[in-house]
């Protein structure tokens, strides 16, 4: 079946078309042509009905969505409960993320996204595993009696994954240069995050493969006047990537816009870092026998510290344009080209000729009228 969508705002991840039509065959966007001069083979047209047709949302950072959270059961079940959750905010790739835990969760949680990419569960890109290689002095809400050093045990198992993207977020100073070097030949992506790490030892972590940063100014060494901490080694280096949570309780707005403007552009990444609630009815949950609690859209234990996010893909972008005042172009390039660039997707992240059909439509207030992913309307 070859599709024309025909009759939209498109917004290639570089430009807007108009009077275009996107043609889709299979999983692939095969053409993009004139609305008057359609291929001969389409099938099927579906009007856009003038609204904006934009590349589909990558997220690398969700923990849960629906009621459910990956560290409960990691299981194909879960991860299809949590892509459903988040598909109907835009987003069309997403890396399950499973936060710090026993080895033996890992192990079920890599397997499990292994099955629920054999099995074609819509969306599944890979998997973000956030520790337990972290340092107890950043911890936010991880469990620090979970948290281990890197050995071979470790790496072996970190590598594991057969099929997709493995991400990893690690505390660089924990480990040493030549261990995150075996990562990144290993094909691994490595973020540093929940991390005690000072200016230098960030630097030397980025020499040795690093290329990404979870949740910029959270659970990090700030910037300051004589230690710029591993905040000031990220707004300097020009070639990492940093996620950012734009909630509105993360990070005050102007720090993130600040921010923004210091970082090389095209390497800031929105995430959700999302929780259960996130398109469940009942937004309280429990989190390692501790109750989280949603008020106003803040997710925070009962001492006040932050559990995560109620955040959506597409109120992220919208937060980015009307929170922190990046335009519209760029707030979308920051939700998919750029993860798509981060973790080295080669056909996601924009709407072009060879790319996979995956897109989503959406209205001037940032709600989701269709999806598509790879091909499939869901």
């Amino acid at each position: 079946m070859t599709i024309a969508l025909v009759n939209g705002l498109i917004f290639t991840g570089n430009t807007w078309l108009t009077n275009q039509a996107v043609i889709i065959d299979a999983e692939e966007i095969v053409a993009i042509c004139d609305i008057n001069n359609l291929p001969a083979v389409v099938n099927e047209k579906i009007d856009l009905q003038g609204q904006r047709l934009i590349p589909g949302l990558i997220d690398t950072q969700v923990n849960g969505g629906g009621g459910a959270l990956f560290n409960d059961a990691p299981t194909v079940e879960t991860i299809r409960a949590i892509g459903q959750a988040h598909r109907q905010f835009g987003t069309t790739g997403f890396y399950p993320t499973l936060i710090s835990d026993d080895l033996s969760v890992v192990a079920k949680a890599i397997e499990a996204v292994n099955q629920a990419i054999a099995e074609k569960v819509p969306g599944v890109l890979g998997i973000h595993l956030e520790g337990p290689f972290l340092n107890p002095e950043r911890k936010g809400v991880h469990d620090a009696s979970k948290f281990k050093i890197i050995d071979e045990a470790a790496f072996e198992l970190l590598t594991s994954l057969k099929v997709g993207k493995t991400l990893i977020t690690i505390a660089p100073e924990l480990t040493t240069p030549e261990m995150i070097k075996r990562f990144v030949n290993a094909g691994v992506v490595v973020a540093a995050g929940h991390s005690a790490a000072n200016y230098a030892q960030t630097k030397t972590a980025l020499a040795a493969g690093v290329s990404s940063f979870t949740h910029l100014f959270n659970a990090m060494t700030p910037f300051t006047s004589r230690e710029p901490g591993m905040v000031g080694a990220i707004l300097e280096d020009k070639n990492s990537w940093c996620g950012i949570i734009v909630d509105g309780f993360h990070v005050h707005p102007a720090s993130l816009k600040v921010a923004h403007q210091a970082k090389a552009p095209g390497k800031m990444v929105l995430v959700t870092d999302a929780m259960p609630s996130v398109g469940a009815t009942d937004k309280n949950f429990m989190l390692n026998g501790e109750l989280i609690q949603c008020k106003d859209g803040k997710l925070s234990t009962a001492t006040g510290t932050l559990a995560g996010s109620d955040l959506d893909m597409l109120a992220a972008v919208k937060n980015t344009v009307e929170m922190v005042g990046i335009d519209l172009d760029e707030a979308i390039r920051m939700a998919s080209q750029y993860p798509a660039a981060m973790m080295g997707e080669n056909s996601l992240g924009a709407i072009k000729v060879g790319y996979k059909a995956s897109m989503i439509l959406i209205d001037d207030n940032f709600k989701l009228v269709r999806s598509w992913i790879n091909g499939s309307e869901v």
